[in-house]
């Protein structure tokens, strides 16, 4: 059985004119920005192409689509745009400057040029490598005060958060739904290895959420939830002043609107991770005091092993033969998190 939740091309995208490929050959040229870089640096995530311009960075967007977002087309990719700038002014203030077309006329392709709009492109301020908090802990160099100050940055912004209303029985079912791709995943045959460790921790996980369903619903019944960052990394985190924390997820306001703890979870277990464990408890204790929220150890917990799960299964998705890379690399990270994941469950 596929792993139907993989970002897969748009049927349309093959007909494009010009295709993906000429796009990013064009944008990956210091020649197509006004401003003249020395160099052009490119990095290619699974969604996007980020062309590094000296002070400057756009994005373009992969023309694909899956069961959580639809890049398949031109109109579709602009509005992912929009909305991608839109939502990441609320924590990366200055840093989004907007979305610009990319267009085609007499001359060939041009950023903003009066021609054929062929793409759409996200505009962003670059902002310094060696301050992102992913590299400042490898380096071991994070400070008491910067942890501080990145908790009340996110404590304020979960305090002024829309918080929309979601059916409680709805909650915990988004978590079982993890459980079940995961499994779907599991079929795969590149992933053999892993499928008993990682079956064992699903099913100690499911009877985990079983026992602890009232909890996750007591949080969406008591209006816990939040429209959030959705994808809080430390390598979306900048510590300049003030702290920008960006990539926000855009594409799907179901999966944006969290637990502000599941969230902290999230950010604590990729601290952790990196050598740095006194990130998330501190973080949590800002956002839980400015809150006035005394969430039970017992869900950060949950919330925890439920990350940790999750990224395990990003790591083995890695691994199918559609986008296998660096396989030395992920499966060791995924003995990591599934490690974590147990030691979440197994500690309340």
């Amino acid at each position: 059985m596929p792993f139907a939740s993989l970002p897969r091309p748009a049927p349309a995208a093959a007909a494009e004119d010009p295709p993906l490929s000429a796009k990013a050959r064009f944008l990956a040229r210091p020649e197509a920005y006004a401003h003249r870089p020395s160099r052009v640096g490119v990095i290619e995530t699974t969604l996007s192409f980020v062309f590094l311009a000296g002070p400057r960075v756009y994005k373009l967007k992969k023309p694909l689509v899956s069961s959580v977002f639809d890049f398949s087309t031109l109109e579709k990719r602009e509005a992912d745009c929009r909305a991608e700038a839109a939502l990441n002014a609320r924590l990366a203030e200055g840093v989004y400057l907007g979305v610009v077309p990319l267009t085609r006329g007499p001359g060939g392709l041009a950023i903003g040029g009066e021609g054929e709009t062929v793409d759409w492109l996200v505009a962003m301020r670059r902002l310094p490598a060696n301050r992102m908090l992913d590299r400042v802990i490898r380096a071991g160099r994070v400070t008491r005060g910067e942890i501080a100050t990145l908790g009340e940055r996110l404590a304020a912004f979960y305090a002024r958060a829309q918080r929309p209303r979601v059916d409680p029985a709805h909650y915990p079912a988004r978590f079982a739904r993890q459980i079940s791709e995961a499994r779907m995943l599991l079929a795969e045959p590149v992933v053999a290895d892993a499928r008993a460790p990682f079956a064992a921790a699903l099913g100690r996980f499911e009877a985990r959420l079983a026992a602890d369903r009232p909890l996750l619903e007591a949080r969406a019944l008591e209006g816990a939830l939040v429209d959030g960052h959705g994808d809080l990394r430390p390598e979306h985190v900048c510590l300049t002043d003030p702290i920008a924390i960006f990539d926000c997820l855009e594409f799907s306001d179901a999966l944006r609107i969290v637990d502000p703890l599941d969230e902290i979870a999230y950010l604590a277990l990729e601290c952790r991770r990196l050598g740095a464990p006194a990130v998330g408890p501190a973080v949590e204790a800002a956002v839980a005091e400015r809150l006035g929220d005394d969430a039970p150890p017992r869900l950060v917990a949950l919330y925890t092993a439920a990350r940790a799960l999750l990224r395990a299964r990003q790591c083995l998705a890695h691994l199918l033969p559609r986008r296998k890379r660096r396989a030395r690399a992920w499966r060791p990270l995924t003995r990591t998190y599934l490690s974590i994941a147990e030691e979440a469950l197994a500690d309340t």
